[in-house]
């Protein structure tokens, strides 16, 4: 079925990430916790799919609930990239670094493949 390529290429994407900068976010304690709280609902998400899939769960209801986890992703990522926008790229053009246009751009490609 190709589960195993398709797993391998993941895991090889998730070694290639790294962090580019010692750069560090400035988010307020209450969106920290928001997204703190986000992940760790989406953490059990993927606990509970594993449950699933132990269980033999009806494959479609598996992949609804997948979809599920991947949209809360995705929502950590919106509430992540506005902050990033407002904050740290308005800053960085204001200090003349035209560089995070692209560096912006960029994630934003990464976001939008999955």
């Amino acid at each position: 079925m190709g589960g195993g390529i398709l797993l391998e290429h993941n895991e090889q994407e998730m070694e290639n990430c790294h962090v580019t900068s010692d750069r560090k976010s400035h988010h307020s304690d209450k969106v920290k916790q928001n997204l703190v709280t986000r992940l760790n609902r989406i953490e059990g998400q993927i606990r509970g799919l594993k449950g699933l899939i132990e269980k033999d769960t009806y494959c479609d209801d598996v992949i609804t609930q997948i979809s599920a986890t991947q949209s809360a992703l995705n929502s950590v990522a919106k509430i992540l990239l506005e902050g990033h926008l407002k904050n740290c790229v308005v800053e960085r053009i204001q200090e003349g670094d035209m560089e995070v246009v692209d560096e912006v751009l960029t994630t934003i490609q990464k976001l939008m493949k999955k």
